[in-house]
């Protein structure tokens, strides 16, 4: 008689490597999240929140004014850190500005919003 050689599997994990590349440093993922809040009428705001504390906020936004001509603010809030206020829709410019200036990489921007 022959001997059947059976492999039971060990229980399979389909977020390992999800879980390892969060884990790193390195593959560990800071979103930048760029939205846009209606105010009255046609009126309108741009938010960019989740950009790195080491970055100063001030300049970005002094260079992001210069850019788009419009006005902005840098918000203090409780939640979520700095956030940078800019008037108008200005979602897709913020997002090419930054990956131009090699603030953030692509995949690491979400946009918000309509």
């Amino acid at each position: 008689m022959s001997e059947l050689h059976i492999h039971i599997p060990t229980a399979f994990d389909p977020f390992a490597d999800a879980n390892a590349a969060e884990n790193s440093g390195a593959g560990a993922k800071e979103y930048v999240h760029i939205r846009i809040q209606q105010r009255n009428g046609r009126k309108s705001l741009t938010t960019v929140q989740g950009l790195k504390k080491e970055f100063s906020y001030t300049k970005i936004l002094k260079d992001l004014k210069k850019e788009f001509c419009c006005n902005g603010t840098v918000v203090q809030d409780l939640e979520l850190g700095q956030v940078i206020q800019l008037q108008g829709d200005q979602r897709k410019n913020v997002s090419t500005f930054l990956v131009q200036a090699g603030i953030v990489k692509k995949e690491q921007i979400k946009i918000h919003g309509f």
